[in-house]
């Protein structure tokens, strides 16, 4: 009886420590990096494919976080999705010909949107629109694409 008991609780244990792992690893994951801007500018982005990217994204230029994705809609008029996001105004330098890319972080998949610098004199500003845009890279379509090829690589 009180051998079994004793199991019990090494179990239960080790089932909340499982728990507690996961948890936080979940939140270690998910983009739960904070960022928080007193003075912002807005800038939009339209996109063929945007995979899964959600609200509150992060916007990161070289790898640091300088904004976040505030909207994600669908734009009837273009039938693309239309993805407005917010800068830290302290990054106002940013050259209006810039282009922005939906892209992977983590195991997970987590997507956000990185800025890679062009060469314009002028900056992005508050409700400019980002013209040079990469869609997101879908799994299942490079796959197809590969498995596509390689059944018919032996035909020749």
């Amino acid at each position: 009886m009180r051998q079994t008991r004793s199991v019990e609780i090494g179990t239960g244990l080790f089932v909340l420590l499982g728990m507690s792992a996961l948890f936080f690893l979940t939140m270690q994951t998910t983009g739960g990096d904070s960022f928080s801007a007193d003075d912002t500018y807005a800038v939009e982005a339209y996109f063929d494919n945007i995979g899964s990217l959600k609200s509150r994204a992060p916007v990161a230029m070289s790898g640091v976080t300088i904004g976040r994705v505030t909207s994600v809609s669908f734009d009837p008029d273009r039938l693309q999705a239309k993805v407005a996001f917010e800068i830290d105004s302290k990054y106002g330098a940013i050259p209006d010909d810039s282009d922005a890319s939906i892209l992977t972080s983590g195991l997970l998949g987590s997507q956000y949107i990185g800025l890679q610098a062009g060469g314009s004199e002028d900056s992005l500003e508050d409700g400019s629109e980002i013209f040079f845009v990469q869609d997101a890279i879908v799994l299942e379509n490079l796959i197809g694409k590969f498995l596509v090829n390689a059944g018919s690589g032996g035909d020749e």
